[in-house]
C-alpha cells in the first residue's frame, strides 16, 4: 500500500528549481527516484530516514529527515500521519 505525498509550497517551488535546472537534472533523477522510495517504504534502506530531532522540538512533531543518493547528496524533511497513510514533505534541499 503507498502513502499519498503531499508537497508544502516550499518542498514544491525546490522540486520545481531541480526540474527547471538543467544542470541539476540528475539530482531531480535521484530525488524523484527517492520520493517513489518513499511513498511505497518511509524505512526503505537506501533513504536513510531518521528524525530530525531539532525541528521536531522545534514543531513539536516528528519530522524526518531521508536522503536521495546523488553526488551532491539532496535531502528532504518530511511528516508522516501513518493512519491517514499522507507523507508531507516539507522541503528538499542539498546536503551541505
Amino acid at each position: 500500500m503507498s502513502n499519498k505525498l503531499i508537497f508544502t509550497r516550499q518542498a514544491d517551488e525546490d522540486l520545481t528549481k531541480l526540474e527547471k535546472d538543467n544542470s541539476l537534472s540528475k539530482h531531480y533523477k535521484a530525488v524523484c527516484k527517492a520520493l517513489g522510495y518513499l511513498e511505497v517504504n518511509p524505512r526503505h534502506k537506501s533513504l536513510n530516514t531518521h528524525e530530525f530531532t531539532s525541528l521536531s522540538k522545534q514543531f513539536g512533531v516528528k519530522v524526518f529527515e531521508a536522503y536521495a543518493n546523488t553526488p551532491a547528496a539532496y535531502r528532504f524533511f518530511w511528516i508522516w500521519e501513518p493512519n491517514k497513510d499522507e507523507i508531507t514533505i516539507l522541503a528538499i534541499t542539498p546536503h551541505p
